[in-house]
C-alpha cells in the first residue's frame, strides 16, 4: 500500500500540507477554518456573551462529512467526569475521522486562564496572582502542569494567558490581566506559554490587541489609545510571548482601535504580526467575534461580509462555532466575490498546525484516553499553594499586629470568608460554569479562610459573622458584626468581590464598575469595625485593587489578595499566622480615592500630580510595593549614586548594575529587587519611571545574594514621531528600588552616538546574575 505524501511523518510539514491541499474540495478546506460547540446554552444562561443569540442548527453527521477544524470546550461547558470526558472527546474525534474523506480530527480547545477550566480540575490563582509573584518560573512550573493535563484527556488548545496591559482598573477583566506593566506583563506570560507549549498545547495570546484599553473600562468599549501607547504598552508583551514564550496562536481582540476592529484589521493581524514579527501559527477569533463586525461593529452587512473582511485581515479560524465561515463562504468564492487564495491561506496555516501536532499522522489514535484521569493530584495542590502564598501581598503592617498570636480571640467579620467560591476568578471552572449547576458538587476541594484560620490557630478562639454581603445593600447585620469585634482582641475583616460573567458578580468579564469603592456596604461595614477601636486586620480577597485611603492609618494591617486559588484560604491564614513570610508585590496600584482617578504607575509628566489640578492621582500603595515579616540590607551598589559620573555607552551598548541583598531579620524570606528606568529628555513624552528588570531572591536569615542586571540600551527603545522605535542618544538614569516609587540606589548613563533604530531582532529581556557574596 502506498502512503500518500501528506501522510509521511518523514517529508516536511509544508510538503505534506501542500499535497493535502491539492486533493482536498474547497468545502472540505472552508471546512478547516471553523469550530463546533456541542452543547452550548441557548436560553441566555451561556457562558459567552449573546451566546444564545449567535448559536447556529446544524446537521452535526453532515457536517463532519467535510471534516473539522476545531472542537470547542468538550470540558468547559458542563460538568462532566473527567474520564467520562476524555472518552466521549475520543468518540467524538473518531466519528470525524471516519466521516470524512482524510481521517484529519479536529483540535480540540479549551479555556486555561486559572487552570484548565474542567470540573475536577485545579483551579490555580489568576493572572493578576501570578503577577504578584514576580516569579516566572514557578509560573512556568504551574503551566506545564495545566498543559500536561489539559494532553492527557485529549486538548490540544490552550485559550491563554491573557496579555492586555491594565490602563483601567474598574474594568471587569482585571483579574484576568498580569498587571499593570508591559514588562512584567510580558516576562510572566512568557513563562507561562513556555510552560503550556513544553506540555504539547498551543498557547493562544489574548487579546489581540488594545482590548484593555477599553474607554470607560466598559467590556469591548472602542479603544482610543494613540499610536505610541499601542505601540510601547500595548504590544511589547504579545512579541515577548511569541519570541520568548514561543506561541504558536493569537486571537484577535473583540475592541475596535480608531474605528478599525482589530477582527478587520490586515495591519494588525497580518503586516505586523507576520511581515514584521515572523509570525507562522493560527490566529483565532474571540468567540462570535466574527458575526460582532456586523451586529456590534457594523462594518460588514451580511456574515459573507464579515467573514471576508476577517479572512483578508488574517484570521484563520472561527470561533466558537460555525456562523460566518460556512456555506455562504463556500458560495462566495465560487461566485468570485472573495478570492480563493484567502481561503487556501488560511486552510494551510491550520494544516500546518495539525500537522505538528501530530493529527495528520496515520496513528494519531495512539493519544488513546486514560481509564482513569486525576485532574487535581497532589502535586498540582502543591503547586497551587505556593503560587498563592507567594502571591499574597502584605500592604501594611505597621506596628507588627501581624502575625496573630496563636491563642488570642479573634472575630472574622466579612462576606468573603466562609465561601469557597471568594477564592476563585470567573474563569475558573465553579465560577465560570459551576454556578449554573448548583445541583452539581463543586468537584474540587476549597478550603475557606474562615476554616484554614481555624486549623491555622487552633488555640486562638475564633468567632464569625459575615456583617453583610458582597453586594447587597443590607445593614442589619452591622450590629452583630461589631458586637463580635468588641469582644475579640483582634478583628480580622475579610472583605472582596464575587466574580463572575457579565454582570453576575463585581469582577469578571462584563463586571465593570464605575469607581473603586468597596462593592455594596463592605466600606461601610469595615467603618464600624474600626470605630470600635479594636485593631483591624483587612483582608482582601478581590480581582481588583480597590480604594484604601479612607482607611490610611486606622487598620492594624492590610493584606491584599488576587482571588488565590483553591489553596488561597490556607494561603492566607499562613500569612496571617505567620507560617507563610509574605513576599508578594502588587502588579496593580491601589489608588487613594475611589473616582475618577483609575490610575496607572505608567504615566508622563503632566499625569503625575502638580500644581495644575486639584486632583492627586498618587496612589496609596505604588505598583511593585509589598511587605515582609523580615528585613533586608541593600549593600555594596556597584554603579554610581552621583549625577555627574555616570558612564557612556554606546546606543548599542551595556552596562551592568548590582548589589547585595542580605536578609537581616530572623526568618526567611524573599525580596524582590525591580530596576526602572527613568528617561529625563526624549523626542516625545515618557512614562516617569518604567519597570525594565527585576528579580526576587529567596534568603534565609543572615544569608546574601549579589544580583546583577545587565542592561543593555535596547531597553530605552521608544516609538519617536515618525513611527519608529528608536534608542535615542542622551541622559538615562537606572533605579533600583522595592517599588516604582522607593529608590535605593540609581545609576547615571549617558548614550552616545546615532539615533539608532531598532526592530525584531532587539533586545526584549534584561538579564539578570545572581551569585552568592563572600
Amino acid at each position: 500500500m502506498t502512503t500518500a505524501p501528506w501522510r509521511d511523518p518523514a517529508l516536511p510539514a509544508a510538503t505534506r500540507v501542500d499535497d493535502l491541499l491539492s486533493r482536498m474540495t474547497l468545502e472540505e478546506k472552508v471546512a478547516q477554518l471553523y469550530g463546533v460547540w456541542v452543547g452550548a446554552a441557548t436560553d441566555g444562561g451561556g457562558v459567552a456573551p449573546h451566546q444564545e443569540q449567535m448559536n447556529t442548527d446544524y446537521d452535526w453527521d453532515e457536517l463532519i462529512t467535510l471534516g473539522l477544524g476545531q472542537l470547542t470546550r468538550s470540558f468547559g461547558t458542563a460538568p462532566v467526569d473527567p474520564t467520562l470526558g476524555a472518552q466521549a472527546l475520543a468518540r467524538a474525534q473518531r466519528r470525524i475521522t471516519e466521516a470524512g474523506r482524510f481521517g484529519i480530527p479536529a483540535v480540540a480547545h479549551e479555556e486555561c486562564l486559572a487552570g484548565f477550566t474542567a470540573w475536577g480540575a485545579t483551579a490555580y490563582p489568576v493572572p493578576l496572582a501570578w503577577g504578584a509573584t514576580f516569579d516566572p518560573a514557578l509560573v512556568e512550573e504551574m503551566a506545564g502542569r495545566i498543559g500536561r493535563d489539559m494532553r492527557s484527556v485529549g486538548v490540544h488548545q490552550g485559550l491563554a494567558p491573557v496579555l492586555d496591559v491594565v490602563r483601567d482598573l474598574r474594568w471587569g477583566r482585571v483579574e484576568e490581566t498580569i498587571g499593570e506593566d508591559p514588562y512584567l506583563v510580558g516576562t510572566v506570560s512568557s513563562a507561562y506559554v513556555r510552560g503550556l507549549e513544553s506540555a504539547g498545547i498551543v498557547s493562544t495570546l489574548k487579546h489581540f490587541a488594545g482590548y484593555a484599553s477599553s474607554s470607560g473600562a466598559r467590556n469591548l468599549a472602542p479603544v482610543r489609545a494613540g499610536t505610541r501607547e499601542f505601540a510601547d504598552v500595548t504590544l511589547p508583551p504579545f512579541e515577548m510571548a511569541l519570541r520568548e514564550g514561543g506561541a504558536r496562536s493569537v486571537m484577535a481582540a473583540y475592541t475596535e482601535t480608531d474605528g478599525v476592529p482589530a477582527s478587520a484589521d490586515p495591519y494588525l493581524l497580518t503586516e505586523l504580526l507576520r511581515d514584521q514579527w515572523g509570525f507562522t501559527g493560527t490566529v483565532v477569533s474571540d468567540y462570535f467575534a466574527l458575526d460582532f463586525l456586523q451586529t456590534l461593529h457594523r462594518v460588514a452587512g451580511t456574515p459573507t461580509e464579515s467573514a471576508h473582511l476577517a479572512l483578508a485581515a488574517g484570521i484563520d479560524v472561527e470561533l466558537p462555532t460555525l456562523k460566518c465561515y460556512g456555506k455562504e463562504l463556500v458560495a462566495a468564492v465560487r461566485e468570485g466575490t472573495v478570492a480563493q487564495s484567502l481561503v487556501d491561506r488560511a486552510a494551510r496555516r491550520v494544516l500546518l498546525q495539525k500537522c505538528e501536532l501530530g493529527l495528520l499522522d496515520e496513528d494519531w489514535a495512539a493519544d488513546a484516553p486514560p481509564e482513569s484521569v486525576d485532574l487535581d493530584s497532589a502535586g498540582n495542590r502543591a503547586v497551587a499553594r505556593r503560587v498563592a502564598e507567594e502571591s499574597v501581598v502584605l500592604l501594611a503592617n505597621p506596628d507588627g499586629l501581624l502575625p496573630l498570636a496563636p491563642e488570642t480571640r479573634i472575630a472574622v467579620v466579612g462576606p468573603r470568608a466562609a465561601d469557597a467560591l471568594a477564592m476563585l476568578g470567573c474563569y475558573s471552572f465553579p465560577s465560570h460554569v459551576g454556578t449554573q449547576h448548583p445541583e452539581v458538587p463543586m468537584g474540587i476541594e476549597i478550603p475557606t479562610l474562615l476554616d484554614s484560620l481555624r486549623g491555622e490557630l487552633p488555640d486562638a478562639k475564633v468567632t464569625f459573622t459575615e456583617g453583610c454581603g458582597v453586594l447587597e445593600p443590607d445593614t442589619s447585620g452591622f450590629e452583630e458584626a461589631v458586637a463580635r469585634a468588641r469582644e475579640a482582641d483582634v478583628c480580622v475583616a475579610v472583605l472582596g468581590d464575587r466574580s463572575g460573567l457579565f454582570g453576575r458578580g463585581t469582577s469578571g468579564e462584563g463586571c465593570d464598575v464605575a469607581d473603586l469603592a468597596l462593592p455594596g456596604v463592605q466600606g461601610e461595614l469595615l467603618d464600624a469595625l474600626v470605630e470600635t477601636g479594636v485593631p483591624v486586620v483587612l483582608v482582601l480577597l478581590t480581582g481588583r485593587p480597590y480604594a484604601l485611603g479612607r482607611w490610611d492609618g486606622r487598620l492594624g494591617a492590610a493584606v491584599q489578595a488576587f482571588f488565590p486559588g483553591e489553596e488561597g484560604g490556607p494561603a492566607v491564614a499562613g500569612v496571617l499566622s505567620g507560617r507563610v513570610n509574605p513576599s508578594g508585590r502588587l502588579p496593580v496600584s491601589v489608588p487613594r480615592g475611589p473616582g475618577g482617578q483609575p490610575w496607572t504607575y505608567l504615566q508622563p509628566p503632566l499625569g503625575l500630580a502638580g500644581e495644575v489640578s486639584s486632583l492627586d492621582p498618587t496612589p496609596l500603595y505604588p505598583f511593585g510595593h509589598g511587605v515582609s515579616y523580615t528585613t533586608f540590607a541593600w549593600s555594596d551598589f556597584q554603579g554610581n549614586d552621583v549625577i555627574g559620573t555616570g558612564a557612556e555607552i554606546g546606543t548599542d551598548g551595556s552596562y551592568d548594575v548590582s548589589l547585595a541583598v542580605r536578609n537581616t531579620g530572623d526568618r526567611a524570606g524573599a525580596e524582590v529587587v525591580q530596576l526602572y528606568l527613568h528617561d529625563p529628555v526624549a523626542s516625545v513624552t515618557r512614562p516617569d519611571v518604567r519597570l525594565v528588570g527585576y528579580q526576587r531572591l529567596e534568603l534565609d536569615p543572615g544569608e546574601s545574594r549579589r544580583v546583577t542586571f545587565r542592561f543593555h540600551a535596547d531597553l530605552s527603545a521608544f516609538t519617536d514621531r515618525t513611527g519608529r522605535r528608536v534608542v535615542e542618544p542622551g541622559a538615562l538614569e537606572l533605579r533600583l528600588a522595592t517599588s516604582s516609587s522607593d529608590v535605593r540606589h540609581t545609576a547615571h548613563l549617558t548614550l552616545t552616538g546615532p539615533v539608532r533604530e531598532v526592530g525584531a531582532e532587539r533586545r526584549l529581556h534584561c538579564e539578570t546574575d545572581v551569585s552568592p557574596t563572600p
